[in-house]
């Protein structure tokens, strides 16, 4: 016992005085994960990517909105999100004061604008998703009419499938026209 008594005294004081005082932390140590709604394009990777199943993305047809969702509670806070994300809309910050008083207050939410067919007009992706889409595209040259790309990204699958059908069924008639004898 005085072994134990004579090693805490030359150790001295570990705790702070100042319990509300930030402590001094390492550059690297991985806080609450912020996320930014504007820079946010709702691609669901960061949801994929979570071990904790802390992100959530759900679709509200009624709304028209994709509602992501962001618990406190059990982030484990890894920086998977913050790894997968495409544009860096999670980063995770500094900050270690957690403590709520409410349950929902360890919620962030952000909703955002579904997109809706060009042909059916239903609604089927994030609407700044496919502009994030459109934006790559057109930066790597290979497309130049935005309009034609445009209607191209905002056509459902249902209505792409109907359309690829239809050119399929074109290709087998010809084909059988031309092996037909004259």
């Amino acid at each position: 016992m005085l072994k134990y008594l004579k090693k805490a005294l030359s150790t001295g004081v570990v705790t702070g005085s100042d319990p509300l005082a930030a402590p001094d932390l390492d550059k690297n140590f991985r806080g609450k994960p912020e996320h930014n709604p504007a820079q946010c394009i709702a691609c669901a990777a960061c949801m994929n990517a979570c071990p904790a199943n802390a992100l959530t993305v759900q679709t509200n047809l009624d709304s028209g909105m994709q509602e992501w969702s962001l618990f406190l509670g059990r982030c484990i806070f890894c920086a998977r999100c913050e790894e997968v994300c495409p544009t860096g809309a999670i980063e995770l910050s500094q900050e270690i004061q957690l403590a709520v008083w409410r349950k929902e207050d360890l919620y962030q939410k952000s909703a955002f604008p579904l997109a809706h067919c060009v042909e059916c007009d239903k609604p089927f992706a994030v609407e700044k998703e496919l502009q994030y889409a459109e934006d790559l595209l057109l930066a790597t040259g290979q497309y130049e009419d935005r309009a034609a790309l445009h209607q191209q990204l905002h056509t459902c699958p249902h209505c792409k499938r109907e359309h690829n059908i239809t050119q399929s069924q074109r290709i087998a008639i010809s084909r059988m026209l031309r092996e037909q004898p004259l």
